[in-house]
């Protein structure tokens, strides 16, 4: 398989289906942020953490790329004129998103509760971690975007938006775990 086909060099190039978009379309925008954050993911993963929230990330990685899938289909291309879908791509289930809020639930029970925002930092470890949440939640706000203009499965932006989530209390709960200061952000008084 060649890596390069040169299709998209006029700046345009092809969903799933068929349809050739512009690159900067919102449709694009939002599989290529989905793409980074599953970057940002390895990143994460690579670092010397617990092997459960390795195993956890390697399974929301994969998600990613269902998410991608998603995304990068065009809509009217996707389902036959009978009714069947055209193409054989993946869903994101209730449980996957049931999934990350149990993962949620079980860091919160070992952490002091949360009285204040909290800066990013204390470990570079940390540090990725928020990193992949802002860019999660980048993701989440062109796949609405693009679920205002065409239509996407809602169940993609619950999963997004939980991720997001997700991906904060890991912060803190790699924060614990690692030692790592938690510095609270208390805003001044004028």
């Amino acid at each position: 398989m060649k890596i390069y086909t040169k299709t998209g060099d006029q700046g345009t190039t092809a969903l799933f289906g068929g349809t050739r978009v512009p690159k900067h379309h919102v449709r694009i925008e939002s599989y290529g942020t989905v793409d980074e954050l599953n970057s940002h993911l390895g990143l994460i993963r690579d670092q010397e953490i617990n092997p459960h929230y390795q195993d956890v990330l390697i399974g929301v990685q994969d998600k990613l790329f269902t998410v991608g899938a998603i995304l990068a289909t065009d809509p009217e291309k996707a389902v036959l004129k009978s009714g069947k879908e055209r193409l054989n791509i993946p869903k994101i289930s209730e449980g996957d998103i049931e999934f990350l809020e149990k993962e949620m639930d079980q860091m919160n029970d070992a952490l002091p509760p949360m009285t204040h925002f909290v800066l990013p930092g204390g470990h570079t470890t940390v540090s990725y971690c928020h990193i992949a949440r802002c860019v999660c939640r980048r993701a989440e706000r062109l796949a609405t975007l693009l679920h205002e203009n065409e239509g996407i499965d809602t169940r993609v932006l619950q999963y997004l938006n939980r991720l997001s989530d997700y991906l904060f209390v890991l912060a803190r709960k790699l924060s614990h775990d690692l030692q790592a200061n938690e510095i609270k952000w208390v805003p001044e008084k004028y």
